[in-house]
């Protein structure tokens, strides 16, 4: 089995200016990150779910080598959400990520009740850099994976923030996430 390690951290942030709008954040309370890599299909990456300080800010480290040998090629953090906490996705644009990393690109999947197959999620891809920064991820711009169903976020189950499909060293922090919409 694959390796798995909880982490808690709540954040609190409630509103932020960005890019001179005004948006609305609801924090995701209930964030109890878990490791998965791909030895659980076989894969041989490795990773590592560390809580840690990066340029002065506590944050949920992944850190490890993703290989694409053995028919791998991932390790991610990932968070189940509460039904309640769930439903409140479709009042909301998107999610919001802090993110410092090390120059190279992640993913965020999505999974909805209504997939059922493991390789199945709704992707995007954000950029790091090795300063904070904010990214925004709208709900309509996350494409179907190996589903031809559209994201209905009204039955979001569960988060991930993955390195992915190609060897390279994972160094990514994220040390806040929520649902953002603008506010008039």
């Amino acid at each position: 089995m694959g390796h798995h390690t909880s982490l808690l951290l709540v954040f609190t942030v409630m509103t932020s200016v960005y890019a001179g709008d005004r948006i609305e954040l609801l924090p995701l309370p209930d964030d109890r990150w878990r490791l998965v890599t791909d030895t659980v299909m076989g894969g041989v990456s490795s990773g590592q779910l560390l809580q840690e300080q990066r340029l002065g800010e506590p944050c949920v480290a992944l850190r490890g080598r993703v290989s694409t040998e053995n028919n791998g090629g991932f390790i991610q953090i990932a968070m189940d959400l509460a039904p309640s906490l769930a439903s409140m996705a479709q009042d909301y644009e998107g999610l919001r990520l802090d993110v410092a990393g090390n120059g190279e690109t992640y993913n965020v999947h999505l999974r909805t009740s209504d997939l059922w197959l493991p390789w199945q999620s709704y992707r995007a891809s954000f950029d790091t850099a090795a300063e904070w920064r904010a990214v925004f991820l709208p709900f309509a711009e996350f494409e179907p994976y190996r589903t031809t169903g559209g994201l209905e976020i009204d039955k979001l189950r569960r988060i991930g923030v993955v390195a992915i499909g190609r060897d390279f060293d994972a160094d990514l922090c994220v040390r806040g996430l929520a649902y953002y919409r603008s506010r008039d």
